[in-house]
């Protein structure tokens, strides 16, 4: 993987992107030079288009980074990826046309985008049917050596069993464990040079993954791989960059003060941040105003009660705040007053309800606390009082994550389906802390686009 602004991309990935952005470029000035010939148009130099070609070009990559067209299912499966294309293009194509609305100069003509869509359309499919399955291959998977043969090495034989996995594993060595899972492990006492044996096996990487690290660590082996060019990292290190998460299984206390990150309250990131959620959340209510001004008539006319209801959350510093929100409950979903888990397809909620939550329209009045400064658009999401209580108790770091300004979108919510459990919350969980430790500008953009997907694709939404 390639690390970009402290977030982890895959090769495979990085280099479909590429691919990608010069066949987009192409099939903008074929769409200009075909168009230009149908009218009588002398084609100019190249050089003279180049804000258009570039307008058409970042615009449709960043419309299929939004609607997940780089994402692990559709890499695997032309179908999703012909659909999620599909999508792509049209919603890059209507951006186009408004840029070319407000600033005409930066972009074609809407003939010359109609055909730079066609061309896109079947250069980017082409492109995927002669790559078939060779960006999922073992040409683009790092090789690695695992030092342990317990459950933790499990963990990793089973993430490189995953279809999406960016590795394989080429061997594993037993430390001596009590609890040997792997039998296919070879003790390390059978292995005269352990960094010899990495070498001959071609890794690119050994991971530690000892059951105990006291008193355990083969620390002249580890010096004498390293010092053969070979990476060495520890578990906990290695599933955060695999994952996207903190995997709460592995880490301590040690490794997240002394690993890189946390640095989302640094003055400029904040200043950075701040800026952004006030430009967008003006922008946002003066857009989104009538949509919620007839979804609350809506859920007046459907059933009793307000259509917006506040509800107090814990915020950053575990300082409490009320949200507002479009209602999409029946006004006695809590009738005794007790914070009650949403269910798989919870008879409380409306007809309209159910419409607006999987479309995430209920979260538009958000947008005010945004304003005020009470939230981010990119956060973890805030959790009620009473939930928090008991979490804090039952998940370790969980009151780390109030170290960050909460969110209406966040790392957590484009990864992982809706929970309403105690295990959903540790799951989540461990996207937040991967957040917090790796917040940049960049990843707020990724996670901003990828919502996108969520709405459009709407799983788990309850």
């Amino acid at each position: 993987m390639i690390r970009l602004f402290k977030h982890y991309v895959p090769n495979a990935v990085l280099l479909l992107g590429l691919f990608d952005i010069v066949l987009l470029l192409v099939a903008a000035e074929l769409g200009w030079t075909v168009r230009a010939g149908q009218i009588g148009m002398a084609v100019e130099p190249i050089s003279t288009r180049i804000p258009q070609l570039a307008s058409f070009a970042l615009s449709l990559e960043l419309a299929m980074i939004a609607v997940g067209v780089y994402g692990a299912d559709a890499l695997r499966s032309l179908r999703i990826a012909g659909t999620r294309l599909l999508i792509a293009i049209s919603l890059g194509t209507i951006f186009l046309s408004l840029i070319f609305f407000l600033v005409p100069p930066l972009t074609f003509w809407r003939s010359n985008l109609l055909y730079a869509m066609g061309f896109s359309m079947v250069m980017l499919m082409a492109l995927r049917i002669l790559l078939g399955k060779t960006l999922g291959s073992q040409a683009f998977k790092r090789r690695i050596v695992v030092l342990g043969a317990g459950a933790r090495a499990a963990r990793l034989k089973a993430l490189a069993a995953s279809p999406s996995a960016a590795f394989v594993v080429v061997g594993y060595v037993s430390m001596s464990e009590a609890n040997r899972v792997i039998p296919e492990a070879i003790a390390r006492d059978a292995i005269y040079n352990l960094a010899d044996h990495v070498v001959l096996l071609n890794a690119s990487e050994v991971v530690l993954a000892l059951e105990e690290r006291r008193n355990a660590l083969p620390l002249k082996d580890l010096l004498r791989i390293k010092t053969t060019g070979v990476h060495v990292n520890e578990i906990s290190t290695f599933l955060e960059r695999e994952t996207g998460r903190v995997d709460l299984d592995s880490v301590n206390p040690s490794w997240l003060i002394f690993s890189d990150g946390f640095s989302s309250s640094r003055m400029l990131s904040a200043v950075f941040k701040r800026l952004f959620d006030i430009t967008a959340s003006l922008i946002l209510l003066a857009l989104t105003l009538p949509l919620i001004v007839l979804t609350a008539l809506a859920i007046k006319l459907e059933s009793k009660g307000p259509a917006f209801y506040r509800q107090r959350r814990v915020g950053l510093y575990n300082i409490g705040f009320d949200i507002v929100k479009l209602r999409s409950m029946r006004q006695d979903a809590e009738a005794h007053g007790q914070a009650v888990w949403a269910e798989k397809d919870d008879p409380r909620i409306t007809r309209i309800g159910r419409v607006i939550r999987k479309l995430r329209i209920d979260e538009l009045p958000q947008t005010w606390s945004v304003l005020k400064g009470e939230m981010s658009f990119v956060g973890p999401r805030p959790e009620r009082p009473q939930f928090v209580d008991d979490l804090e108790q039952q998940l370790p770091y969980y009151a780390e994550r109030h170290m960050v300004k909460p969110g209406i979108t966040g790392w957590a919510q484009i990864n992982y389906p809706y929970g309403a459990s105690i295990e959903d919350s540790r799951q989540k969980l461990e996207y937040d802390l991967y957040y917090a430790k790796n917040y940049s500008p960049f990843l707020d953009l990724l996670i901003l686009l990828q919502t996108i997907r969520v709405v459009l694709f709407p799983e788990g939404a309850r």
